[in-house]
């Protein structure tokens, strides 16, 4: 019988054996050799280029100065326009002398509308022109339109809304077309009013519901002695929105006896 020699049974041992794990020492021999060299090629890299380094971080340190100075500026700006919009509106919301009355002492009175409107019109315009980018710029282009309006200057108040009426700010723009078409139909346009008011009921906004434009241009129906036609308006209006605010005013313009009837809900 044959049998193994010592020799090919240690072998055969060592070939069953599981191979030794690499010591800690060698890991972190291996891992300092990964290191120097991944460094070694990184300093190389910007050695070589050195000078596209430079150029690329002097431009990127270029625009975040740039970004960080534009930011507070327009945040200063920001804060002035709103101070000065605010005061062009506590003027435009001054009281009107009442006649017989005595003004309130130590209030700003204006004898009427049109004084009052006048200079509030000299403050939103400086505000528009000095802070047009900026929110309260942009809000006070519209009050600037608003204000000529009411001071009489007709053909300033049309250019300034139309200005704000063809801007991105839907809602601005939807509250300039209102007022402007407001001033076609005290300017005798009542064809160029109509046609400003079907387009806000067909793009509304959050300013300027469709229903407010449907009822604005059946009260000038009503005023223009087309009465059917504001009818049909405040009827439409009132089978499509019975419980809102538009189809109850409707409702009250087609039946003035039951206006004291549901108040308006929102």
């Amino acid at each position: 019988m044959l049998t193994s020699s010592p020799a090919a049974e240690s072998f055969a041992a060592t070939e069953k054996e599981e191979p030794r794990p690499v010591d800690q020492q060698t890991k972190a021999a291996l891992k300092q050799d990964n290191f120097i060299t991944t460094t070694s090629h990184g300093l190389e890299w910007a050695k070589e280029n050195r000078k596209s380094v430079i150029v690329t971080v002097s431009l990127l340190l270029a625009v975040i100065i740039i970004l960080v100075a534009v930011g507070v500026i327009y945040t200063q700006r920001s804060n002035a326009a709103e101070t000065a919009f605010g005061e062009a509106m506590q003027v435009y919301q001054a009281p009107v002398a009442i006649a017989g009355q005595p003004a309130m002492p130590g209030v700003k009175t204006y004898a009427n509308v049109a004084e009052r409107a006048t200079a509030a019109n000299k403050l939103f315009a400086n505000v528009a022109d000095h802070y047009g980018m900026t929110k309260d710029g942009k809000n006070a282009r519209y009050f600037a339109g608003l204000t000529a309006a009411e001071a009489g200057q007709t053909q300033t108040a049309e250019t300034t809304l139309k200005a704000v009426a063809d801007g991105f700010d839907k809602d601005l723009a939807n509250l300039a077309k209102l007022a402007l078409a407001d001033l076609y139909r005290q300017t005798g346009r009542d064809g160029q009013a109509v046609d400003l008011y079907n387009q806000l009921a067909a793009k509304p906004t959050n300013t300027v519901p469709a229903a407010t434009a449907q009822i604005a241009l059946a009260e000038m129906y009503t005023a223009e002695g087309k009465t059917e036609q504001a009818r049909k308006i405040y009827a439409q209006l009132k089978d499509k929105d019975a419980k809102g605010v538009g189809g109850v005013l409707a409702a009250q313009k087609l039946n003035p006896a039951a206006a004291t009837g549901p108040s308006l809900q929102q």
